[in-house]
Order: C-alpha cells, then structure tokens, then sequence
C-alpha cells in the first residue's frame, strides 16, 4: 500500500495509504456525513471533479453490490449512474473484509477498475474541521514524496456538460418494473398517460424511478437541448454539479419556457432549483463548504414541520433576490440558507435537496412528487 499525500490549496496537507487505483487527482475537497450508501454517492453525478471525504470512520465493510446489473429499462439496478464522479476518495479506515447478502467486490477492486484514487488512514475528523473552518478549497493526491501546487479551478469548469445525456431518451412508465428486495412480488405500475421532459443536469436514477413509478413516461433531454419543441405534460430540472452559471443554455430554453407555456407544472431540484433561480433573475451564492450529506434538517417556513433531507450541492440561491412572485418555502437549519421556493400562482416550483435521493432519506419524497404529478393535467 503506497503513501499518498492530500494537499490541500492552503498548503495543509494529510498523509495515508492507497486501496484504489494509483494515480494523481484534483478537484474541489467536499465531506460527506452520511453513515452509509457510498455505492449511491459515488456514482451521484453532482460529485463530478470532486475529491470525496467520508466522515464515517468504517467504509468498505458491506461491499459493493453487481455494478453491471441493470434493471429492463436499462437503468442500472443498484447505482445512481453507471459510473463513479468522484475524482477521488478520501476514508478514515477502509475495510479489506466485506460481508453483504448483495456484495458482489469489494470497494477497492471497483475503484481500481474504474480507475479511482482512494486512500485510508486519514484522519478524516481534522481534515473535515479544516475545509469546515477554512471554507471549500481545492486539494490533489500525490503518491510517493513529490508535491507539487495545486492548480485544479472547480467553479470555472463546465461539469454538466460532461455528466449529461448525449441524446434524447425514453421510458416507458408500462414497461418499469420496480426492485423487490424482500423476495415477493412488485405492486403493478400505474400508467397516467401523461409525459415528463427531464432536463439531465446531471442526473441521479433514482429521479427516474420516482417519476416511472408513479405512472408518468419520461423523455430525458441533455442539458442544453430545446425541450420547448417538445410535447409533454410536465418539465422536471435535476440536480448536477459545478457552478449554476455555466449552464447558459439550460437557463435560456427554461426562460422561454416560463414565458411561453400555459403554466405546466414545473419541478426543479438542487442545481436546478438554483438554475430556476438564475432564470428568474435571482442570485446563487457560493456556499462555504456546501452541504453533502443524509442528515441536513429543512423547516418548512410559515410553520413548525421539519424534514431531515439528503444534500450534494455548493451553491444556494439568495432568496432575498427572487422576484416578488417568487416565495420561499424552506430553510437550512443549520446556516439558514434556502431550500425551497414557488410561484406564487402557477404550478412551478424547486427544492434544493434531493426528496428521493438513494440513499437516503425519503422524508420529502411524497409530498413533493404527489403534488407534482397531481399538477399534470
């Protein structure tokens, strides 16, 4: 096992051993706190040109489930994408013995297959009280004793256009078939006949699991596709990485779109709610060190409801900017940020968390997606 060094761009720098692929990495130092689902987060989009701190001492020991196993509509069974985003992955102590009813490999043989640094022995706890204190910055993974400066710039490249969709796609809501992990049988899918065009900012399955199982055919377009020449029901925005401004031509086509249409439901989560934002003329500020776990808690402004939601973003929209139409509905507990807006009247609205995220929490899920798909018409 090979020494590798983090440096981070302050010049802090953290030692420990590889259990991935050896190679050097860079890319904006994010933590998560999740205590479980890395097979989810590492192939999470929104994650693209990230190096990844787990704040859960113990990763590794449940494996990594069969990551070519796809379900009939070609969406992978298990993961979140059919690849790993993260440049690399930083854990406090790796374990070499698995045991799952699941596990098909072990952690390290998928990362080193998909070409992934990741080293162990870290303390994890420091470097996560160093980007917490000393807010987001970038870090690179040298191996052996050479350390060079750091040169990665995260928020000045154009990661959605790597993540996207390359064409338009479409699912069927007749033809899912949900996951049964329990042995019995799956419940019968609804079919509403109605159509949702999902613009892939980045796009995470468990969206389109969402959607396909409450009925609803999808038609999955890259994130500078036209979508407006379209027929469809009802517009959902995903979530994604990077930096919000870079997406241009998504804001362009979502413009026309709000100006044009006979007020079809809108959906639009994490970056897209931020994408939405900057539509409508607001701002999007970048966030200290982001928010990348399980466990952040959102209030529901105008009441006393809480829900504990699943996060991956670094960017937040300054609600104080939105046009006098526009309200807030949710805030971060912790730092008080937004995480939710609507119109006023029409059927648009967007969250910053991710309702259904996997893995994850789904306290969100069914009150946000119901009213959704309730909106179609």
């Amino acid at each position: 096992m090979r020494k590798v060094t983090l440096k981070l761009s302050d010049g802090t720098c953290f030692e420990g051993t590889s259990f991935g692929y050896e190679a050097p990495a860079s890319g904006e130092v994010v933590f998560n706190t999740a205590m479980m689902g890395y097979p989810e987060t590492l192939t999470d989009p929104a994650y693209a040109g990230q190096i990844l701190v787990l704040t859960y001492p113990l990763i590794g020991n449940y494996g990594v489930p069969d990551v070519k196993a796809k379900m009939p509509n070609g969406l992978s069974t298990y993961l979140e994408s059919d690849k790993i985003h993260v440049r690399a992955l930083i854990v406090s102590d790796y374990s070499e013995t698995f045991s799952n009813w699941n596990a098909k490999e072990s952690l390290a043989d998928w990362l080193t297959r998909e070409k992934i640094p990741a080293i162990t022995g870290v303390d994890t706890r420091e470097l996560t009280k160093t980007i917490r204190e000393k807010g987001s910055m970038t870090g690179k993974l040298i191996f052996d004793a050479e350390i060079k400066d750091v040169e990665e710039q995260y928020a000045a490249i154009d990661f959605v256009s790597q993540v996207s969709c390359k064409e338009v796609i479409e699912y069927k809501a007749a033809e899912y078939v949900p996951l049964v992990l329990d042995g019995g049988e799956p419940s019968p899918t609804p079919v509403l006949s109605k159509k949702v065009v999902i613009v892939d900012c980045g796009l995470c399955n468990n969206n389109l699991r969402s959607l396909l199982s409450r009925g609803v055919d999808v038609i999955r377009v890259p994130w500078d596709y036209d979508f407006n020449t379209l027929t469809f029901d009802g517009l959902f925005i995903s979530s994604g990485p990077g930096n919000p401004e870079l997406c241009a031509k998504t804001i362009e086509h979502l413009r026309k779109y709000l100006e044009n249409t006979a007020q079809k439901p809108l959906m639009a989560i994490g970056l897209g709610q931020q994408l939405l934002a900057l539509t409508l003329g607001a701002k999007v500020n970048k966030l200290r060190y982001g928010h990348h776990s399980h466990n952040q808690p959102v209030r529901q402004i105008g009441g006393t409801r809480c829900f504990i939601t699943t996060q991956n973003h670094g960017y937040a929209v300054d609600a104080a900017t939105l046009p006098a139409d526009w309200k807030a509905t949710f805030v971060n507990m912790n730092d008080g940020s937004n995480e939710g807006f609507r119109h006023e009247s029409a059927p648009w609205f967007g969250v910053q968390f991710l309702p259904e995220a996997c893995g994850g929490t789904p306290d969100a899920e069914l009150p946000l997606y119901e009213e959704f798909i309730n909106n179609l018409k």
